[in-house]
């Protein structure tokens, strides 16, 4: 007889005398003998056992020890092929669309689905994109360690979507753009665009082979899931139908794996509720834990989960993705009209709300199971992330084919997330870098190349997941450079679009500035808390929230400490704030350079690169100020939903040749020509400004 030791406490009484000790990979000879020793005054029995390795030790089967199941940590066959289901589907919905419709023989197809999507499928993406594997492990671990001071991060939700949908997208959707960064030279010039793309691809290259190594990583040493077949299996996948779906691809695959993720959170979350007893008990016991969190209106921004840190500061992160990131941005570009790229935020936002509540209560679920008594905290798991997987195959244990369809579900997480990576990088690698300097370039080339290069990046996010296994401690700094990024690109952007008067000057030194400042604090904050030995460190391969937005090492717990000061105060602020803090660095310096070497003039702006906001609040001011603040500008004007046969009358690069419809509901008279001819250049200048 085998028993399976160290993989659940209490250890399960065996029947049968003698039998074999076969140990968790987790558990040591000397951990074990030190067990033995501590229990050795309450026993029952001690019997002579021998380990797997062929060495033996009395074991000690203590009184408290009575109770409990073996846990095998294994996967059925069941479980593999559901897991082998999820891949198939999704490489199957790749070869649909690379063989059906266009079959992505132009670029508007390939990189945006020839600008044809409605709402549910994009707005299922948007949420997909970023709700990636590390998420899926994190949340839960973050409430059942800290309580329910995560949920109101969803406060943030209501201004980190609407900003986005009556800002950001009548600005890039009206410029007709197929990279975000094409912004920054319609408003600035070739080489602010030329640094946005630059530092977009460093942290999308950073970050996605990280993204796919870790959840492997976990998946491996809680289950012995084969570490290198996961990786590989995941990254082929991605990268096929990537190469040849393109966008559409990736966005219709996004939905399938939506749906996988919210069965298989789902299924975590009514099994091992029922388990301990229904909704009433694990509310009772997380209230008793005192894991049920109150409405905490602290203002220190050192302070890493308050309110105001996640609802106020989690609008800056929310903005960072889902206002300028590439990624998301190259969705909305891809709606078939302005109204459905808009309705694709208001969809995606009680969706959030979904998915941020099931990790909530997953990890009340955890707290009901285990109580202060973690998996953790008995060295069973090392990390956090590990201890979700645990407490699912625990859960699962007697049911096979559900543990399959959690890790369906993980994977599921870590597919959207490195697809859409791929996608967004081979369109501002083809728009940004390529093609403002081979203008000339046939359609079909094009094409081919862009294909090439979502294929590249593939292998390059394999590469770099190699790398991921050979960091160590460094895995969690590769994990902060994402965060580090994302809010000077923000401040970047925002400069632009609310700030007339900045200039290029001004945008690539504010750039600088902002990146500057956020590897100076991330890193010396990342210094500091690993030098630091007052408390545990958590798991620092899981960010609580969407990890492309979160400095991870942030997660220490720092309990009773003093109070920083100084330049240890910067360090320790929350790391809800990066983002915020990060942007507002660039702005501000932004501003005060374009101020000492002569602001931008109203008449040197392109139309519509600037939304009207403050000629909204300045209303009171006269108009002669309001010119000289240039607060004048105004959108470019909406363009109406294209018909099949304006779609015929457009360009192959997607460029339209027959834009007097466009103008017809701008409101400029037909008489006045000099105004309406300085709006048809608007939706063409990716094609002459170049």
């Amino acid at each position: 007889m085998q028993v399976l030791f160290g993989l659940i406490n209490p250890v399960p009484v065996p029947s049968q005398l003698p039998y074999t000790l076969v140990k968790s990979p987790f558990i040591t000879d000397s951990a074990l003998s030190s067990v033995i020793e501590q229990e050795r005054p309450r026993c029952l029995s001690v019997s002579q056992v021998t380990y797997g390795s062929g060495t033996s030790a009395d074991l000690v089967t203590p009184r408290h020890l009575r109770m409990g199941d073996v846990v095998q940590m294994h996967f059925t066959t069941v479980d593999y092929v559901i897991f082998a289901v999820l891949l198939v589907a999704s490489a199957g919905i790749g070869l649909f669309y690379a063989f059906s419709g266009g079959r992505q023989r132009t670029t508007q197809e390939f990189l945006m689905a020839d600008r044809s999507m409605s709402c549910l499928p994009v707005s299922l993406s948007l949420l997909a994109t970023f709700q990636s594997a590390v998420a899926i492990l994190g949340a839960p671990s973050e409430v059942y360690t800290f309580g329910t001071q995560y949920w109101f991060l969803g406060c943030s939700y209501f201004l980190g979507l609407l900003i986005p949908a009556h800002v950001f997208i009548p600005v890039f959707y009206r410029l007709r753009l197929s990279s975000a960064y094409e912004y920054l030279e319609l408003r600035f010039n070739k080489t602010v665009r030329v640094c946005g793309t630059v530092t977009f691809i460093f942290q999308m290259v950073i970050y996605m082979g990280v993204v796919l190594y870790a959840p492997a990583l976990a998946l491996n040493a809680v289950t012995g899931f084969d570490l290198w077949g996961a990786v590989l299996a995941m990254g082929l996948v991605c990268t096929l139908y990537t190469a040849l779906g393109g966008l559409k691809a990736v966005i219709w695959t996004d939905v399938f794996q939506t749906v996988v993720m919210f069965a298989g959170q789902l299924a975590v979350i009514v099994v091992g509720t029922s388990q301990a007893g229904g909704i009433g008990q694990v509310w009772s016991k997380a209230k008793n834990g005192s894991r049920i969190a109150g409405l905490d209106l602290n203002p220190d921004p050192l302070e890493r989960h308050t309110f105001w840190t996640l609802a106020v500061g989690g609008v800056f992160l929310m903005l960072a993705l889902y206002g300028v990131n590439q990624a998301q941005v190259q969705r909305y570009l891809s709606s078939r009209s302005e109204k459905e790229a808009v309705m694709s935020c208001y969809v995606v936002f009680p969706c959030q709300q979904v998915v941020l509540c099931l990790g909530c209560l997953m990890g009340l679920v955890m707290f009901a199971r285990y109580g202060e008594d973690s998996p953790l905290d008995k060295g069973y798991v090392k990390t956090n992330d590990q201890m979700v997987l645990y407490f699912v195959m625990d859960v699962f244990r007697d049911l096979p084919g559900l543990s399959g369809l959690f890790v369906a579900c993980l994977f599921s997480g870590a597919l959207s997330t490195i697809s859409s990576a791929f996608n967004s990088l081979a369109t501002v690698t083809m728009e940004d870098l390529i093609k403002p300097y081979f203008p000339a370039m046939a359609e079909s080339r094009a094409t081919l190349l862009s294909k090439g290069l979502a294929l590249a990046y593939g292998l390059v996010c394999l590469a770099m997941a190699y790398i991921a296994s050979l960091m160590g401690s460094v895995l969690q700094a590769a994990f902060s450079i994402f965060g580090m990024v994302g809010g000077p690109l923000l401040g970047l952007f925002c400069l632009g679009m609310f700030f007339p008067w900045a200039n290029s000057t001004g945008a690539v030194i504010g750039l600088i500035a902002g990146l500057a400042m956020a590897f100076w604090v991330g890193i010396g904050s990342f210094v500091m808390r690993m030098s630091s030995s007052s408390g545990p460190l958590l798991n620092t391969t899981v960010a609580p929230v969407f990890e492309n937005t979160t400095l991870v090492p942030f997660l220490n717990a720092t309990i009773n400490k003093p109070r920083p000061t100084g330049v240890e105060a910067l360090y320790s602020l929350s790391y809800m704030w990066y983002s915020a803090h990060n942007s507002t660095t660039v702005v501000i310096v932004g501003l005060l350079v374009s101020l000492l070497t002569g602001p931008m003039k109203e008449s040197q702006l392109t139309p519509g690169t600037v939304f009207p906001v403050l000629g909204t609040l300045l209303f009171f001011l006269p108009e002669r100020y309001k010119e000289k603040l240039c607060c004048r500008t105004s959108l470019a004007p909406k363009l109406r939903e294209r018909s099949p046969y304006r779609k015929s009358m457009e360009a192959p690069n997607g460029s339209a040749l027959f834009k007097e419809e466009e103008l017809e509901d701008s409101g400029v008279p037909p008489n006045d020509q000099a105004k309406r001819s300085s709006l048809v250049p608007v939706a063409g200048l990716q094609e002459t400004a170049l």
